[in-house]
């Protein structure tokens, strides 16, 4: 059961790197546009801009997710490190115990917040609801807390291939030659 749970965190964590980095590529792709509109064509184009917010709401919460499993995230171990091993073990889980807690009253609440807001209109883009632009939020949170769960019971997913998949690639010379 614990294979299946963690190829089935495998898969959502390929997903969620294929949405952060294409979150990430198409903003990098609009912004120049916007740029472009308003200073060389002297049409500043309406729609840029909020794309590009709702673009990086994707590639921060969903690509959080994925840097809290890769380990990549910032943590401050300068205290808990000159604490006794058993205390150091104790504090992990209090640690998870809290993550699990505020991914889980984030992904509440903002599921709470995109429901309510979801009948209002982005004033630039008429079509996109504003609960829509919300939505990174709750799932975001809801993926953090199936790897914080997958942590808790299967152990750190960190030092595993698919997660430092760079590392095992050759970048010597005589690698790119052939």
């Amino acid at each position: 059961m614990e294979a299946v749970f963690v190829r089935w965190m495998d898969r959502l964590y390929l997903a969620s790197i294929w949405i952060a980095g294409s979150a990430i590529t198409l903003m990098a792709l609009i912004i120049p546009w916007g740029v472009f509109s308003r200073y060389v064509m002297g049409t500043g184009s309406q729609w840029p801009e909020p794309i590009a917010i709702l673009l990086m709401m994707q590639f921060t919460f969903i690509g959080a997710a994925c840097a809290y499993r890769a380990g990549g995230h910032i943590a401050v171990n300068m205290l808990t490190e000159v604490l006794p091993r058993p205390v150091q073990a104790a504090l992990v889980w209090v640690v998870d115990a809290l993550m699990l807690l505020i991914c889980g009253f984030v992904t509440w609440y903002g599921i709470n917040l995109c429901r309510e807001t979801w009948g209002q209109g982005v004033s630039e883009l008429p079509w996109l609801p504003v609960g829509a632009t919300y939505a990174a939020l709750p799932i975001g949170a809801a993926i953090t807390f199936l790897f914080v769960l997958e942590k808790c019971f299967c152990g750190a997913q960190h030092d595993r291939a698919i997660v430092r998949y760079e590392e095992g690639l050759d970048h010597s010379p005589a690698a790119q030659e052939s």
